[in-house]
C-alpha cells in the first residue's frame, strides 16, 4: 500500500471497481444495446489480460478491495476462466466477482467453483421462452437456466439480477421470486436506467417503490435494516416472514446513491468512467501498455476526480451498457 487512495470527491473513497473485459456479447438485450449498428472494438484496442493484471495490482495499491468483471459477456472472450485463476493466484486478498448472462457458463461451472469467487451474478429477465427471446433478441432461456443450475451446484455465491421493464416482464415478478426460492439463490430487481436514448423510454420505467408495493400487497415481507459493512452495495432487502427468502431492490434512478457511491468503472479499452452515466473518461491504455505504474496511478486518480456530484447532472445519451460494463 503506497498511502494513496482513489478520491471521488464529496468524501467518497473508491474501493470498488467494475471492469469490462470485452464489449462483445452473444445477446442483444433491449435495455443494453440497439438491435444492430453497434460498432465493436478491434481486439488490438482492448486491454490484454496481462494489462488487466498490472491494473489490478495498481488498484490494490490504491486501496481497492473489490472488483467485478463484466462485459459485454465475459465468457465470450477466450481464456477468461484461466485469467480468473491467475488473478486469484496473484491477488488472493482481492474480492473478485463476475457478472454474466449465464448462457455460456455451464462447461466452466466446476472450475469456477474451485476458484471460490466472491460473487457470481447472472442476468435473468424472464422465465418465459418467448418473452426471454424478445428481451434478449437472440438468447436461449434453457441455456441460461442450465448455467444457473450448474453454477449453483458448485457455488453458494450465485445471485440473479432482473431488470424490470414495464410492458415486457413486470408481470413475471412473482414467478421470478418463486424461481429464485426454488433454486435457493438471491434475486435482485433493478430499475431500468436511462443510459441510452435509443433503447430507453419513460413509459418503460418501473420504480423500486412500485415493485416493493407489488410484493407487499399480500403482506408477509419485512424490510431488513441497513448493512453496517462499508462494502455493502446499494440494494435494499426484504425478507419473507414465512419462508425466509430475501429479495433485493436497486433503485439506481428513483433513489440514486451518488452521495455514497464508492465505485469506479473501467471499459474494456482501458477508459476510466467515474460514473455509469459518463460518456467519456481518461484512457489508461498508454500507461498499461508501457507498464508505467506512476503514470497509471496519475490517470486513475485524475479520472476518479471527474466523478459527478449527482447523476441528474448528466443527460440521457448513447451509453450502451455493453461498452461500459454496468
Amino acid at each position: 500500500m503506497n498511502g494513496k487512495s482513489i478520491d471521488g470527491g464529496l468524501g467518497r473513497i473508491l474501493t470498488y471497481v467494475r471492469i469490462s473485459v470485452t464489449d462483445r456479447c452473444n445477446f442483444r438485450c433491449r435495455y443494453c444495446m440497439p438491435e444492430s449498428g453497434v460498432t465493436q472494438l478491434d481486439h488490438s484496442r482492448i486491454m490484454a489480460y496481462e494489462d488487466m493484471l498490472f491494473l489490478f495490482e495498481t488498484l490494490v495499491s490504491l486501496g481497492v478491495r473489490r472488483v467485478r468483471l463484466t462485459g459485454g459477456e465475459p465468457f465470450v472472450r477466450k481464456g477468461f476462466v484461466p485469467f480468473l485463476g491467475e488473478l486469484r493466484a496473484r491477488l488472493p486478498q482481492l474480492s473478485v466477482a463476475i457478472t454474466t448472462n449465464g448462457s455460456l457458463v455451464e462447461p466452466f461451472a466446476e472450475e469456477l467453483g474451485k476458484l471460490q469467487l466472491d460473487g457470481i451474478s447472472v442476468s435473468l429477465d424472464s422465465l418465459d421462452e418467448a418473452d426471454f427471446r424478445d428481451i434478449t433478441r437472440c438468447g436461449s432461456l434453457s441455456d441460461v437456466l442450465s448455467g444457473i443450475r450448474a453454477l449453483r451446484k458448485y457455488s453458494d455465491k450465485v445471485k440473479l439480477n432482473t431488470v424490470l421493464i414495464k410492458g415486457f416482464n413486470d408481470h413475471q415478478l412473482g414467478d421470478l421470486i418463486d424461481f429464485a426460492r426454488s433454486e435457493r439463490v438471491l434475486l435482485r430487481f433493478i430499475e431500468f436506467m436511462p443510459l441510452d436514448s435509443s433503447v430507453w423510454f419513460q413509459d418503460s420505467f418501473l420504480s423500486v417503490d412500485h415493485m416493493i408495493g407489488r410484493i407487499s400487497d399480500g403482506g408477509g415481507w419485512t424490510r431488513e435494516g441497513p448493512s453496517l459493512s462499508p462494502d455493502s452495495g446499494p440494494s435494499v432487502y426484504y425478507r419473507n416472514d414465512k419462508t425466509g427468502q430475501r429479495v433485493g431492490f436497486i433503485a439506481a434512478v428513483s433513489h440514486h446513491f451518488c452521495h455514497s457511491c464508492n465505485r469506479l468503472r473501467i471499459t474494456s479499452d482501458g477508459e476510466v468512467r467515474p460514473c455509469l452515466f459518463s460518456s467519456e473518461g481518461e484512457s489508461l491504455l498508454p500507461a498499461l501498455r508501457n507498464r508505467d505504474r506512476e503514470e497509471l496511478v496519475r490517470s486513475i486518480l485524475s479520472g476518479a476526480l471527474r466523478k459527478p456530484d449527482c447523476w441528474t447532472d448528466l443527460a440521457v445519451g448513447e451509453n450502451h451498457m455493453s461498452r461500459i460494463g454496468g
